[in-house]
């Protein structure tokens, strides 16, 4: 998707392939929206869309699983050649109030130029009324914290944290599905599109800011286990041997971070995602090259609804 922020490093990293001299921000991997959907792209059910897995093969391809209208997560790969807008995302409450969507979501970093940076939260110092003053004077970014970051690294994003990303960062988003951002400032800049600024959300958006989110950090890099959420839970495995991708009855999505994987009959390189159906008998991921790691995204609510703020 061509983004105002968007760079080439999907192409240059990732091997994607993109439209000549267009800023590409995004590439939605997975996905089950009204305006977009993820293709099947081999096996028997070449041609459906995740929505109809979802809706007509639910039991044998994701197992037990919660009642959600539409898969429930939404996995990205993000370019940031030039920096996001200063934004949030909606908790619950306040999108039933906006009629918009919550949205939580994770970060991992796949690559990153040196100095780059993530924004994620407020200083403590800061009121809304400071924070709205801010806005007037263009200065609101100096009140987030900046994070430095490295590839491998990660973070949490629950709905209501400021955040925005610097250039350099390419990133693998998994997020609750949801497209509901609301931009608090956009660095004054013009979209070269409209030759106009950037619609800016600044009631909604401060009305969804969590103002006590004031002590974020990136997850520690401790084992596999990067994040266990209600709506997701993520791991990073690295690979010299086989191993089953999840256990009986149970999905996965997987994300080949580096070297090469065969998952099914489907060899993946870094960037590329399979989804391993609940009732495949065989459901080995085996590394094709030494040193290959990847992410493993499942959903741990078995039997519960997610509350989607509608």
């Amino acid at each position: 998707m061509e983004r105002i922020w968007g760079g080439r490093k999907l192409a240059d990293v990732f091997g994607k392939e993109l439209p000549a001299g267009k800023r590409i921000g995004e590439s939605w991997e997975i996905v089950d929206r009204p305006e977009a959907q993820s293709i099947v792209a081999r096996g028997p059910l070449q041609g459906k869309t995740m929505h109809e897995l979802w809706t007509e093969e639910r039991s044998s391809i994701f197992g037990k699983v919660h009642d959600a209208p539409r898969f429930p997560l939404l996995i990205k790969l993000l370019d940031a050649h030039d920096r996001l807008s200063l934004q949030v995302h909606p908790p619950v409450r306040i999108a039933r109030k906006l009629g918009g969507e919550p949205k939580t979501e994770f970060w991992y970093v796949a690559a990153a130029d040196t100095g780059a940076e993530l924004l994620l939260g407020l200083h403590d110092a800061i009121t809304r009324d400071q924070f709205e003053n801010a806005l007037r004077e263009g200065t609101a970014a100096d009140y987030a914290h900046k994070i430095r970051v490295k590839p491998g690294d990660t973070a949490f994003l629950p709905a209501g944290r400021l955040h925005a990303i610097s250039p350099g960062n390419l990133l693998i988003e998994i997020q609750q599905n949801s497209d509901t951002t609301y931009r608090v400032f956009d660095w004054n800049r013009v979209d070269p599109m409209t030759d106009k600024p950037r619609e800016l959300h600044i009631e909604q958006a401060l009305q969804s800011i969590d103002f006590n989110d004031v002590r974020p950090r990136l997850l520690p890099a401790e084992g596999e286990l990067l994040l266990s959420y209600k709506l997701f839970e993520i791991q990073k495995w690295n690979l010299d041997s086989p191993r089953e991708a999840a256990s009986p009855g149970q999905f996965a999505i997987i994300c080949c971070l580096q070297g090469s994987l065969r998952c099914g009959d489907t060899d993946l390189s870094p960037g590329e995602f399979c989804l391993v159906q609940a009732s495949l008998p065989d459901r080995r991921l085996q590394p094709q090259r030494k040193r290959t790691s990847l992410l493993r995204i499942t959903i741990p609510t078995y039997g519960q609804s997610i509350d989607r703020g509608r």
